[in-house]
């Protein structure tokens, strides 16, 4: 099967039920998104798919055949961090880092459909997203200002 990751096409050659985090972590080596609770729940594994966040230990590798995935370690351009992840640096949103990757990515996918999110806007959309080390407030103010 074909998958293009980060811009980057390739064939996989692995069973039709592997998920896109198995196929991202053990297949090409991407280790950023994290295996966290294997259901969706915890938003460690998310990734970009044509835009939207998706937790990639649920969804099937088949299924984003002839997509756009991105993944964390896509966000880096020449050198220099992406805005938002700038932004998580800056705000000290970071401890123990387990769930940064995937809330740096549903965050990406919030500021693509709306730039300009309140406060309540980025506490809904980051809902499916859990930092065990509480670290909530300063994850909003990087939202906010990146």
């Amino acid at each position: 099967m074909k998958i293009n990751v980060n811009s980057t096409d390739y064939t996989l050659d692995v069973p039709d039920n592997t998920t896109l985090l198995d196929a991202l972590r053990i297949h090409l080596n991407l280790t950023g998104s994290k295996y966290g609770c294997g259901e969706g729940a915890c938003g460690a594994c998310k990734v970009l798919v044509d835009g939207r966040a998706m937790p990639s230990c649920i969804t099937p590798v088949a299924s984003v055949q002839n997509k756009a995935i991105l993944t964390i370690e896509g966000l880096e351009k020449d050198g220099k961090l992406h805005p938002m992840q700038q932004a998580f640096l800056d705000a000290d949103a970071f401890q123990c880092a387990y769930c940064s990757s995937g809330m740096i990515m549903a965050a990406i996918a919030l500021k693509m459909k709306n730039p300009k999110p309140s406060r309540q806007e980025i506490i809904d959309a980051m809902q499916g997203n859990i930092c065990r080390c509480c670290v909530y407030p300063r994850i909003i103010n990087a939202i906010s200002k990146a």
